[in-house]
């Protein structure tokens, strides 16, 4: 399992053949297998609220390709994106076509099959990006990896990545949380800190009480004796 860095993304999205660079992108923000962004289609790309629907995969088995939908109920699934993932698939889309043309084709045209983008395209790629030896499926781990950077909690992650269970998203990821424990404690006292009545301070440091007190200097004045 290996996690890439955003300048890493960027790096080797600028090095893949233009035509796969959303592709690198999507895998890397969005989380979509390479089989899901394979059998993605144009109709199923929502530029105007910057969202991804995924509802059919592509499988290769014994040399044939077969559509499909995802194996589990949860990989039926809308993923938002960023704006520089949108950005790169509106330029991808940028030719009017049917909507149910295949954002991503094969080097020749055609369904994307797996091994022949890892041989022509993929390999050459992280090659040329220092990243020699990246799986495609990485990016989807590194997808993850930026998620909980950016602050989203377990049910978040699995819901994005289709995962079956939250129990799986931390079984697999939940070393990327180290400071998890940490930063609930830390709300912990912050909400005691707010039940905790307010002490004044002065410029001459806290207030004592002055009762009993008089005179230009506040003194104490001794109790008056009874004759």
């Amino acid at each position: 399992m290996r996690f890439l860095t955003p300048a890493e993304v960027a790096r080797l999205a600028d090095s893949i053949r233009p035509t796969y660079r959303a592709l690198v992108l999507l895998g890397a923000y969005g989380g979509l297998r390479i089989g899901e962004m394979a059998g993605l289609r144009r109709g199923r790309v929502d530029l105007d609220h910057g969202m991804v629907e995924v509802v059919e995969i592509v499988t290769e088995v014994s040399g044939y390709l077969h559509f499909g939908p995802p194996k589990t109920r949860a990989g039926y699934r809308r993923v938002g994106l960023p704006r520089v993932v949108v950005e790169a698939l509106a330029e991808q889309l940028a030719r009017p076509g049917p909507a149910d043309d295949l954002v991503f084709v094969g080097p020749q045209g055609g369904t994307l099959r797996l091994a022949t983008f890892r041989h022509r395209i993929w390999r050459p790629a992280t090659r040329a990006a220092g990243l020699d030896g990246l799986r495609i499926h990485d990016l989807r781990h590194t997808a993850v990896a930026l998620w909980i950077a950016a602050g989203a909690n377990p049910k978040e992650v699995a819901a994005r990545a289709g995962h079956t269970s939250v129990s799986f998203t931390l079984d697999r990821y939940g070393h990327l949380y180290p400071d998890a424990d940490q930063a609930l404690r830390d709300r912990l006292d912050a909400l005691h800190a707010l039940s905790q009545p307010q002490q004044s301070v002065g410029l001459d440091g806290p207030e004592t009480d002055q009762e009993g007190s008089s005179g230009p200097e506040g003194s104490m004045q001794p109790p008056p004796r009874r004759l």
